[in-house]
Parts: structure tokens; C-alpha cells; sequence
């Protein structure tokens, strides 16, 4: 079924009904305090409400202070955080999403990730998401950086499916089998440096578009995300950026020219890979 599209505000429902926004901002490389802060308010006051952290990322403070200091309500923001590898396994896990829920100075989270699939560990560390789901300390579980293979050594043993699995997700790295596999399972595929690390503006197609739409290169994969159903969350700290960045409700690509941009893939990474990581 083709997921509605309407505005900056708009929303696509999570298994269990929850809602969430189908593009935020990213603050990887947010440097925290000042920087983070800025970029979080000048999101939120263009529209964004979804915004997307991490303990690695090492600003959650900064997060949560823009957030609480908003005028907007925090029922209305969607956060996310996840929790880093050295701090994965159960008990250590609860640990990490108090430090987590304490930098940000929130009472909730909307949606915790494990971050990558650590071997040994990342059942365990399931298990601790799923309580804490369970004591209704977060509205929605997931999982980032998952390969069908780990989905399908976690599944078996979860009371609850992973609801979001964030990846790596461009025109490069398409991925068409574990994005079936996702929606298969009613798990919602979420794109992570969706506009290839700058890579975007090298690729003639997305840039012959751009022009025929009076659009940028990076519009057009931000609109490419939401048609294929991807919730996407681009990073930015520049104002025009951010703005830039959302301004892709006023067109639409057809059919063949997402087939044209899904035409790029050629399973090529600009990220670790899921299946061989060492931090």
C-alpha cells in the first residue's frame, strides 16, 4: 500500500500504531551545545518534528535543552536515540538508556534503537528494549543498521518485532530485498545519510531532474525517500539547509523516474558495513 505523503508534518503509523513523522533531522557531527541546539530550533520552527540522536553522537544534552525550550510541545516531537555498542548487553542497556533519558532531561523517549548488530550481544540488549517498552518508558523499539540475517536471529526469541530498522539508504545502496523483507514483517525502513554524503550532486539523473523540477539534488532524494516509503531523517546545521531540505510537498517524481533513480544501485556502501564493523 503507497504511504500517504501530505506535508512537513506528516506521519506514517508504526506496528503498534504509533506515529511517526517521515522526515526529521539527524545531528551526527552535531557538535553539542550551541551548534546542536540552533539547528534543532531552526528544525522545529520550520516545521521538522522529528528529530534524531544518539549516545555516540555525544549531544543529547543539547538536544533535549532546544526541545524543552521550544515552543512547541513535547508531545508533538518525535525523538529518537539509540543505544552505542560498548554499552550494549541487558543490564548495561537499561543503564545507557537512563543516561540517555537524563542528558536529554525528557521522561520518555518516542523511539530507542540498538545502534549496530554487535554479535553476542545484540539479543540480550533486545531483551532490555523490550522492557523498557514493556514499563512504558518508550513509545516505540527498533533497531539501526540490521541485515535480514540479523533480523531473522533476533525475531525468533522477540516478544516484540523491531518496529524501525535505520540504514544506510541512497541511491547507491538500495537494498530492495531487505526493504521487502521489512515491510514484509510490518517494520519500517528508515534512511540514514540518504543524500550519499554530498555524493548527490554527482549523479546526472538526480541532477537532470533537479532542473526539471526547480528542485536541488538533494530535494529530489529527500522525495525519492518518501515515494519508496522510507522515513528519512537528513542532517544539517545550516539554516537553508534544514529549511531546503523539506521543501518537497509542492511535486512528484513518477513512476519512471524512481525507477531511473533505483536504476543507480549498485550495492555500494559509504558507510561500515553491518557485516564487518569493529567499534
Amino acid at each position: 500500500m503507497e504511504k500517504k505523503i501530505t506535508d512537513i508534518g506528516g506521519t506514517w503509523p508504526l506496528a503498534n500504531g504509533v506515529q511517526i513523522p517521515y522526515l526529521g533531522l539527524g545531528v551526527w557531527q552535531a557538535e553539542d551545545g550551541a551548534e546542536v541546539q540552533q539547528a534543532v530550533r531552526w528544525a522545529l520552527e520550520a516545521g521538522y518534528r522529528h528529530i534524531d540522536t544518539a549516545a555516540v553522537y555525544k549531544n543529547e544534552a543539547g538536544v533535549g535543552q532546544a526541545i524543552r525550550e521550544s515552543s512547541v510541545p513535547r508531545e508533538d516531537v518525535f525523538v529518537t536515540s539509540k543505544v552505542w555498542n560498548s554499552d550494549q548487553g541487558y543490564d548495561s542497556t537499561l543503564r545507557a538508556f537512563d543516561t540517555s533519558l537524563d542528558l536529554l532531561g525528557l521522561e520518555t523517549l518516542d523511539l530507542y534503537l540498538i545502534h549496530w548488530p554487535v554479535a553476542g550481544k545484540f539479543r540480550e540488549t533486545w531483551r532490555a528494549l523490550e522492557k523498557l517498552y514493556a514499563d512504558g518508558r518508550v513509545r516505540a523499539i527498533g533497531v539501526s543498521n540490521f541485515l535480514q540475517h540479523h533480523l531473522e536471529e533476533l525475531m525468533p526469541e522477540a516478544k516484540v518485532k523491531p518496529m524501525v530498522n535505520q540504514l544506510e539508504f541512497h541511491p547507491w545502496l538500495v537494498q530492495s530485498e531487505l526493504q521487502a523483507y521489512c515491510r514484509q514483517h510490518d517494520i519500517q525502513y528508515q534512511a540514514w545519510s540518504p543524500l550519499m554524503q554530498g555524493k548527490v550532486f554527482e549523479q546526472d539523473i538526480v541532477n537532470e531532474l533537479a532542473r526539471k523540477y526547480g528542485k536541488s539534488p538533494a530535494q529530489i532524494l529527500v522525495r525519492w525517500d518518501l515515494q519508496r516509503g522510507v522515513v528519512t531523517i537528513p542532517k544539517s546545521v545550516k539554516q537553508a539547509h534544514i529549511i531546503g531540505n523539506a521543501d518537497v510537498f509542492d511535486f512528484e517524481l513518477t513512476a519512471d523516474e524512481l525507477a531511473y533513480i533505483d536504476g543507480l544501485d549498485r550495492n555500494q556502501r559509504l558507510g561500515p558495513d553491518p557485516d564487518n564493523f569493529d567499534f
